[in-house]
């Protein structure tokens, strides 16, 4: 709890640089949660905004990064909790970008506007934005030279959305995949209850995996950092620059959802 109150009182010394990923994928968030931005040829692509008390250092990043805010046209949310959507408000009335969240998510901060803190942390305050465009399961979004297909994966909210694009390095060509909701904080018995969601979600988190499995990744996105051990992949790159690149293995995926599903069912025989 000390370093989530540093955190909160000092957000600037959990500050990452940001640095290109892979092709046209940049990092932009912190060393608590990802954020990351695609420049898509004609307009920028955001997919979440971090914590509230946070949003000026992801608007900082995005301009360190080398791009410019006001050409951010979408910003995709993987799903509604505050520390996903914090900087979406400045976002949207600085400079206009259209502000995506799934349908079922939109629906779920309107029923249990409450859900959405997960938490009830000292230090925040909370930003709720109102989305521009409700996506749905199978959707595809295009800009540019990008499109992202939206799959549904209920679990750790009732909408989370994940997403998979391709992208373009050198000679190569992958596919980049991110799992939305990773986290099952949000499924101990006692928070549903609690805020009034249905505990079909402990089982909807399970088919979600097993659903994503399907998936052909090449390149594993997080949530937050520790997901993908994305500082990790990022403290390879500058020891061993112009060699290959950590963050593109085709056998991630897989072996990413199986430690998460074996996690996860060791929490239900725990009885949580």
């Amino acid at each position: 709890r000390d370093r989530n109150a540093q955190y909160y009182q000092h957000p600037e010394d959990f500050y990452v640089r940001p640095f290109r990923l892979v092709g046209n994928v940049h990092y932009v968030g912190d060393a608590k949660v990802c954020a990351h931005l695609i420049d898509t040829g004609e307009g920028l692509i955001l997919i979440d905004t971090g914590y509230p008390h946070a949003a000026h250092l992801y608007l900082n990043a995005i301009w360190e990064a080398g791009f410019d805010p006001r050409n951010v046209k979408f910003v995709l949310h993987t799903h509604a909790h505050f520390d996903h959507y914090g900087a979406t408000v400045a976002l949207q009335k600085l400079y206009g970008c259209k502000a995506f969240l799934s349908r079922a998510d939109a629906k779920m901060l309107e029923q249990h506007p409450d859900v959405k803190r997960m938490i009830d942390w000292p230090y925040i305050e909370d930003r709720a934005f109102t989305p521009d465009c409700l996506m749905d399961d199978g959707d595809v979004i295009t800009l540019g030279d990008t499109a992202i297909r939206v799959v549904v994966t209920p679990g750790h909210t009732e909408g989370t959305a994940s997403f998979f694009f391709n992208v373009h390095e050198g000679e190569g060509a992958y596919r980049v995949g991110l799992f939305g909701g990773a986290g099952f904080i949000t499924l101990y018995r006692e928070y549903l209850t609690r805020s009034g969601m249905p505990l079909k979600l402990r089982d909807d988190f399970l088919d979600s995996i097993r659903r994503l499995r399907e998936e052909k990744v090449d390149v594993v996105l997080g949530n937050h950092p520790g997901h993908n051990r994305t500082l990790e992949k990022r403290e390879r790159m500058l020891q061993h620059p112009g060699g290959p690149n950590p963050f593109v293995d085709p056998g991630e995926w897989l072996v990413y959802l199986e430690r998460l599903e074996a996690q996860y069912r060791e929490f239900l025989v725990e009885g949580n």
